[in-house]
């Protein structure tokens, strides 16, 4: 008895130090049944924004309206996302994405038909509303399943499944860009839109295929609180919507300018390659992220990855050769990953699992209306003065994101042990990540 009584402490070390890390994550049961067809689902949703600026940009022959489109897209999706993640929430992910991804599908197409007939401007405008609208949420799904997965908000596995979907999320925006750029530029411009709509279809119905990790539907509140309340009432889901929509200003900013500087040199094949340079450095440093154990909270993270962020967006707008801009937003990417993750990784501790799909979609669609307005106000400035006056809008965005996000920094740190939740969602006892 001594003996055992001495051993099973180093046996679960043993097991504890096998079981983490991002070898320890695949092994969780169950995982490569989502995983993949996740990957393969959320593909689309790297090609969209790029796609149609170039086929609208081809169209119209301006990039103010080329990056209005891709606003009213991206603005469409960030307001009805956080309600299909309700949805999902209350009916189940497979019942809300089957529906979502034919509608998309035939929203995306109505875009294209219309672009190559000629139809005017305004028309373009409209039909971009439903294909933003209908873009299914695979990442925040997908995210949901692990937390499923896992069933314990405290594993040091969370951290790690967040590094990991964001890892994955930034492998699809390295080969989706480039996809959707190599497309447009050497069969038809509407080949990228053609092939997302495509994809979207098809990568949809594999993932909804997965019933066995599928969240169950809560079809009302078992964590104490009012009934289906949003998950955008929590204080810390609002402060975490607004370093996204940030994050998004990065996002749009960099595709419409990188674009328009791609085109000032006369090099247009190679904005997919510049993007995806940003989109590696956010893969790399995801991947480092996420096997890393911390010791500083999520919260004093989360500000320090955004302070790096916003410094390394500074010199964008100053630049005007190839060879800084090889560079320069491979050094951006690498501070989005440690941004996003984090703030996942606070969703986990913040927010009932009754309501984690939606507060997942509420931060993919801050990330949406960031993108919107940044794609719109870099499309005017990059039609009227260049690409450079395009690239102050990360640093705009990021900075003034940062503002604010110091202010509610108060709102990312979980409540006291028995304090109760506001704004109507119940929370189960906060646990420390760290």
């Amino acid at each position: 008895m001594a003996t055992a009584a001495r051993t099973t402490p180093d046996a679960r070390t043993a097991q504890k130090a096998r079981s983490t890390g991002y070898r320890g994550l695949l092994r969780t049961p169950g995982a490569w049944a989502f995983v993949l067809p996740g990957f393969a689902a959320r593909q689309p949703f790297a090609m969209l924004t790029i796609s149609m600026v170039l086929l609208v940009r081809h169209a119209t022959g301006s990039y103010g309206m080329a990056g209005a489109a891709a606003a009213i897209t991206g603005a469409a999706s960030a307001l009805c996302a956080p309600q299909g993640g309700r949805l999902a929430d209350r009916y189940g992910q497979r019942a809300v994405l089957l529906p979502g991804a034919a509608l998309h599908t035939l929203s995306v197409l109505a875009v294209v038909v219309l672009a190559v007939s000629g139809a005017p401007a305004w028309a373009l405008l409209l039909t971009a509303v439903p294909a933003g609208a209908t873009v299914p949420q695979i990442g925040p799904m997908v995210r949901s399943r692990w937390s499923v997965a896992l069933d314990d908000p405290a594993s040091p596995l969370m951290q790690t499944a967040a590094a990991f979907e964001s890892v994955t999320d930034e492998l699809t925006f390295v080969v989706g860009p480039v996809i959707a750029t190599a497309l447009c530029a050497s069969v038809h411009p509407a080949a990228g839109l053609v092939a997302e709509a495509g994809l979207t279809l098809v990568g949809g119905a594999l993932f909804a295929a997965q019933r066995r990790s599928e969240p169950q539907p809560h079809r009302s509140s078992a964590d104490g609180g009012v009934k289906h309340a949003s998950a955008l009432s929590l204080p810390g889901v609002q402060a975490l919507a607004i370093a996204f929509l940030g994050v998004g200003a990065v996002f749009g900013g960099m595709q419409v300018s990188l674009a328009a500087f791609t085109q000032e040199i006369d090099r247009p094949g190679l904005n997919g390659v510049l993007y995806g340079a940003f989109a590696a450095g956010n893969m790399v440093s995801g991947a480092i992220y996420g096997a890393v154990s911390w010791r500083r909270t999520p919260r004093t993270r989360l500000l320090a990855a955004y302070m790096g962020l916003a410094a390394a967006c500074a010199p964008l707008w100053a630049t005007h050769s190839l060879a800084p801009l090889s560079v320069l937003p491979l050094i951006a990417g690498l501070f989005i990953a440690p941004t996003i993750v984090t703030a996942y990784s606070l969703v986990d501790t913040l927010v009932p699992r009754s309501a984690r799909t939606e507060a997942f979609t509420w931060l993919t669609g801050a990330v949406a209306f960031g993108q919107a307005i940044a794609v719109t106000v870099a499309g005017l400035l990059t039609d009227a003065h260049g690409s450079s006056a395009g690239f102050a809008v990360p640093l705009v965005g990021t900075v003034t994101a940062l503002a604010v996000l110091i202010g509610l920094r108060g709102r990312l740190a979980p409540p006291p042990a028995g304090a109760k939740a506001t704004g109507g969602i119940g929370h189960r006892p906060p646990v420390s990540v760290d």
